[in-house]
C-alpha cells in the first residue's frame, strides 16, 4: 500500500514537472520540442487551448498505436494525457497568465530551467512504469513496424512531428534543437539518483549504481 502510494506520488510529481517545464520553455518563446510545438501551432492556428490539443492528439495515437501493435489501445494512457493536458493549461492560462514582454536574459534562463525541469519530471514519471505517455508508445509501434532501431525510430517520428509543427506554424527555434539532442542526456543524469530515492522510499534493498 505504502509503495504503490509513494509510486503514485512519483508518477503524479513527474507530470506536474513535465508539464510545468513544457510551459516554461512556450513562455520563454525561444522554441520547444518538436510534439510541443506542434500542440501550440494548431491551437493558434485552429483555437481550443495547448491543453485540448495534447489531450486530443493523444486520443488519435492511443488508437494508432493500438492499429499499428495490432492489439487493445493502451486506453490507460488516457489518464496521462489527460492529466498533462490539464496541468499544461493550469501553468499556460493561469500561472503564467499576462507573463509577456520579459527581456531575452529572462527568456534565456526560462528556457534552460524548462529543459531541465522536463528532463527530471521525465525522470519521475519513468518510475511508475504505468500508463505510459502514447508518444513513447509511438516510438515502440514505429520500431516494431519498421524493424529498425528504437534510435530511428525516434528520430523518423521527431522528424516527421517537425515538419507539421513547422507547417502549423509552431514555436521553433533554440529550445528545439536543445531538447532533440540533450533531453536524452539529461535524462540518463537524473534517473540514477531519481530511482535511488524511490528505491530508498520504497524499502527496496537493490540500488542503482
Amino acid at each position: 500500500m505504502k509503495k504503490g502510494f509513494i509510486i503514485g506520488m512519483f508518477y503524479l510529481l513527474g507530470l506536474l514537472l513535465l508539464s510545468f517545464g513544457i510551459s516554461t520553455m512556450i513562455v520563454a518563446d525561444l522554441g520547444v520540442g518538436p510534439w510541443d510545438a506542434l500542440y501550440v501551432g494548431l491551437s493558434e492556428t485552429i483555437g481550443f487551448t495547448v491543453g485540448t490539443w495534447v489531450f486530443i492528439l493523444g486520443i488519435i495515437l492511443i488508437l494508432l498505436n493500438g492499429y499499428l501493435m495490432k492489439k487493445m489501445p493502451d486506453f490507460l494512457a488516457i489518464i496521462t494525457i489527460f492529466l498533462i493536458g490539464v496541468f499544461m493549461d493550469f501553468w499556460l492560462l493561469v500561472a503564467f497568465a499576462g507573463l509577456d514582454s520579459l527581456s531575452m536574459p529572462v527568456r534565456s534562463m526560462m528556457l534552460v530551467a524548462g529543459v531541465l525541469i522536463i528532463a527530471l519530471g521525465i525522470t519521475f514519471y519513468l518510475q511508475a512504469n504505468f500508463a505510459r505517455n502514447p508518444i513513447d508508445s509511438l516510438m515502440m509501434a514505429i520500431k516494431m513496424r519498421t524493424g529498425k532501431s528504437l534510435a530511428f525510430s525516434k528520430t523518423i517520428m521527431e522528424v516527421s512531428v517537425l515538419v507539421i509543427a513547422f507547417l502549423f506554424g509552431g514555436p521553433i527555434g533554440l529550445g528545439t534543437v536543445i531538447v532533440a539532442f540533450g533531453i536524452g542526456t539529461l535524462i540518463q543524469l537524473f534517473i540514477t539518483p531519481v530511482t535511488n530515492t524511490r528505491k530508498r522510499l520504497t524499502n527496496e534493498t537493490e540500488v542503482v549504481l
